[in-house]
């Protein structure tokens, strides 16, 4: 198991994972698309931002003017895509969308867009579930066009549904 990680406090206690720390989206595209090719699935949970500062500092900017300062943001690359292009046949993807409105058009076009085989869609709408909960309510939509929806139910349950659809997928 190759786990590629932003900046968490997560320690890895099994000889059989191998860490990759990184710290920007570029890092995590490079250690992603370095890792993959040789991988039978990809689980793709990180929550990377879409677009970057295009100038960044390794100061503190002075409010040495007066008036508004404009920030330019660039995109980042899409990992997902970017790995769902170079996906063989014998491969698993799965990937995330969390979406506050339109949910399930946004998750299905995600999920072609991208050449995933099957994609968790988390919604902000339903109570208890998310961020700053213990809890979530998935549903899984997959490349065939099935949808399984999840009662809310612990995080780590939810884990094993996931990673149970992506046991399917495998055999």
């Amino acid at each position: 198991v190759v786990l590629i990680a932003g900046p968490v406090s997560l320690t890895v206690n099994h000889p059989n994972i191998h860490r990759i720390d990184v710290e920007s989206a570029e890092e995590m595209y490079t250690a992603s698309m370095n890792a993959f090719p040789t991988s039978d699935a990809a689980i793709l949970c990180a929550a990377v931002a879409d677009y970057r500062p295009e100038v960044q500092s390794d100061h503190k900017l002075k409010r040495e003017r007066e008036g508004d300062m404009e920030l330019r943001l660039i995109a980042n690359k899409d990992i997902a895509a970017s790995l769902g292009a170079i996906k063989q046949e014998d491969q698993v993807l799965v990937g995330f969308a969390l979406e506050t409105d339109d949910e399930l058009t946004h998750a299905k076009n995600k999920l072609k867009k991208k050449n995933l085989d099957f994609i968790v869609l988390n919604s902000l709408q339903d109570k208890g579930a998310g961020f700053r909960h213990d809890t979530n309510k998935i549903s899984i939509l997959d490349s065939k066009g099935e949808i399984t929806d999840f009662p809310l139910k612990s995080k780590q349950q939810v884990a094993l549904d996931i990673v149970d659809k992506l046991v399917t997928l495998l055999k």
